[in-house]
């Protein structure tokens, strides 16, 4: 763009100069001094250019204006020709981008599934993180394995203990005879250390089932032995009568009685 607007600035400083007379076009004579070739000069450029470089001006060009003299307005960018002329009417190129209005109505189910979709993805992502982090914090399957125990008690004789594990501890389980059953209900309730009746330690006279621990400190009591027919603990000489009640010795409570139920007569389920 510059090189152009040079050459044509050049072709015409030197066809104006052409159509001078010799003494226009040498303002600089012999005789003359400096001032007056300087005057000379000035004179020339202020009268002649400004007229030839006008499309060159920084002048505001007025909408529509044509300047037919001298053919300068076609070369001036787009864009410095927006900012001489500014306009409130924007004109866009529809011929390569289709535009659509605002709202339009046949567009507007599209958006709405799109905005859908996306808030139901977002809500499943927090649901999964939800399920995620409270099933981290509830027991892995072989704790729930461990956590109740099912007990056959068809060949348990009576007058009999066994003894199965559930959940780490030794549970005993004995069939009491009519005679235990009868002994077990005869002993002062106020005489003993933790007092509690036969009838609440047992669901079925027949069947008492408790936690095999001492509580004293925690040792395993041998059944059907002590001075009073139920357990022994060895480690501290603490005895136990048929009910699983603390009759002699340093334990301060009773045996623990676990939770259980009867499925049926001969099925026992611990936990």
């Amino acid at each position: 763009m510059l090189r152009v607007a040079g050459r044509r600035l050049s072709s015409l400083t030197w066809g104006s100069r052409q159509g001078l007379p010799a003494a226009a076009r040498s303002p600089c004579l012999a005789g003359y001094d400096g001032s007056i070739c300087s005057v000379n000069r000035s004179f020339f450029f202020t009268s002649s250019l400004p007229d030839q470089i006008r499309g060159f001006s920084s002048g505001a060009i007025a909408p529509g204006q044509e300047v037919q003299e001298s053919g300068l307005v076609s070369d001036i960018p787009a864009t410095v020709a927006a900012i001489k002329n500014p306009s409130s009417k924007i004109v866009y190129d529809e011929h390569i981008h289709e535009r659509y209005p605002v709202g339009d109505p046949s567009k507007r189910a599209f958006a709405y599934f799109v905005l859908t979709g996306g808030r139901f993805v977002y809500a499943s992502l927090a649901r999964l993180l939800i399920l995620k982090f409270v099933l981290s914090m509830s027991a892995s399957k072989d704790v729930l394995a461990l956590a109740s125990l099912e007990v056959d008690l068809s060949s348990i004789e009576p007058g009999s203990t066994v003894t199965v594990k559930w959940r780490g501890k030794p549970v005993f389980i004995r069939r009491r005879t009519d005679d235990d059953i009868k002994l077990a209900n005869s002993v002062d309730v106020a005489s003993l250390r933790d007092p509690q009746e036969d009838g609440i330690r047992v669901k079925n006279p027949e069947w008492l089932v408790v936690v095999g621990v001492c509580t004293h400190l925690g040792c395993i009591p041998l059944p059907n032995a002590g001075d009073f027919g139920g357990w022994f603990c060895p480690c501290h000489g603490s005895h136990y009568d048929i009910s699983g009640r603390i009759r002699k010795g340093p334990a301060p409570y009773n045996l623990e009685v676990p939770t259980y139920t009867f499925l049926d007569d001969n099925k026992l389920l611990i936990g």
